[in-house]
């Protein structure tokens, strides 16, 4: 039957039952076809699953500099998933380059960063250091002719906003910044199956939560500073911005409030624990919140959740902990104008480092646009930048 309504339906109940054999879409905002199934413009985007024990053959080598986050397993892992060889890196630490030679021996420790940067065998550069030196560190990338691909948040300033995407226009360079909440967890990469197949109609809201526990003890002096991490809603929200726009396919976006505060924290005068945002765009609102109040009784780091609010329906998705009680990770509700069902995610393919390579060695943009990544860290930035601050007695 090619009627394409009884292809959408049959696609939507595939999805929610089997949960698996899935071709994963574009992660282009602008560019998603109607139709599950229907990929336009975007290599390799058909992928079987696989982990750093069974990575794709080598297409390109690539280097780390900066290890200042635990994020950066994950990046690694990502980029060796999709066809990269990890051959050197670099950081000023001594702890936390023994560590990251210990989990990764294949890769050789330059002694400087200059060492890496003249090296024209390698393709691209991946970074987690501290937030305010990412962006001056991924202009020198691009400048030495690499692409770069960073930890969240990638810029902290709009200053460093300016400076990056000038560069980036001039080298023709990729600058991602690997907003891992949606690219690296598998219920939220259904979402965006489930969404484009049109299962809750068209989306015209998302909420989106971020909250995370402190441990205060495990943190580094930068972790405190805002100078350094940017601030909260720039820090962690960054997340939820690029998920918004995702969703909703908004190209254009302007923060209507935000707000801060350090409500439980005074004797980290230079922190933010709490934050929040409402923006509209060209596809629709959103809503925002971010904070470090996670209990040490939730069996996470966070509840992050994200609800997705279509004209036929809605989707929630649990991303860390489902407190009804079913184990792990990456839960999705769905709920449309028939019932409410829960979708099983652990079977979904995440696409994000095979996409990432593919454009690396193709020069397209089909792990993310561009202009999509650095709309999200602007709107965050200029959330940030507005923001209202706020105190309440606790």
């Amino acid at each position: 039957m090619n009627d394409p309504q009884f292809n959408r339906r049959k696609f939507i109940k595939e999805t929610v039952t089997t949960a698996a054999g899935i071709m994963v879409l574009s992660a282009l905002p602008n560019a998603l076809p109607a139709e599950a199934g229907i990929v336009t413009k975007a290599p390799g985007i058909q992928i079987k699953g696989s982990s750093t024990a069974n990575p794709a053959a080598p297409r390109i080598r690539f280097s780390v500099i900066g290890l200042n986050h635990g994020h950066i397993n994950s990046q690694v892992e990502a980029v060796i998933r999709g066809g990269g060889e990890l051959v050197s890196f670099y950081a000023k630490e001594p702890d936390l380059a023994a560590a990251f030679q210990k989990r990764y021996p294949q890769a050789k420790q330059a002694k400087t960063e200059k060492e890496i940067l003249e090296n024209k065998a390698i393709q691209l550069v991946v970074s987690a250091s501290i937030p305010n030196e990412r962006a001056p560190l991924g202009v020198r990338v691009m400048r030495s002719g690499k692409d770069f691909m960073v930890d969240k948040p990638g810029i902290t300033t709009l200053e460093q906003l300016a400076e990056v995407r000038k560069v980036q226009k001039e080298t023709k360079r990729i600058y991602s910044i690997m907003y891992s909440e949606r690219l690296e967890n598998r219920a939220t990469v259904k979402a965006g199956e489930l969404v484009k197949a049109g299962a809750i109609g068209k989306v015209i809201q998302t909420i989106g939560l971020g909250p995370h526990r402190m441990n205060p003890k495990s943190r580094p002096e930068w972790f405190f500073d805002k100078e350094k991490f940017g601030g909260i809603i720039c820090d962690i929200a960054s997340h939820q911005f690029d998920q918004y726009l995702f969703f909703t396919g908004s190209t254009q976006a302007e923060i209507v409030a935000s707000q801060v505060g350090n409500f439980n924290h005074p004797q980290y005068p230079k922190f933010e624990d709490f934050g929040d945002t409402m923006l509209r765009g060209n596809g629709g609102p959103g809503y925002i919140r971010v904070d470090w109040f996670t209990p040490d009784g939730l069996k996470s780091w966070g509840d992050g959740r994200l609800t997705i609010l279509g004209t036929e329906g809605f989707i929630e998705i649990r991303k860390n902990i489902d407190i009804a009680g079913r184990e792990g990770g990456n839960h999705l509700f769905l709920t449309d104008q028939k019932e409410t069902r829960y979708v099983d995610c652990k079977d979904t393919e995440l696409p994000y480092g095979k996409q990432l390579v593919d454009d690396i060695v193709n020069r397209t943009e089909t792990a993310m646009t561009q202009e999509h990544c650095f709309l999200a860290t602007e709107l965050a930035l200029k959330a940030q930048k507005q923001a209202q601050k706020i105190s309440i007695k606790v």
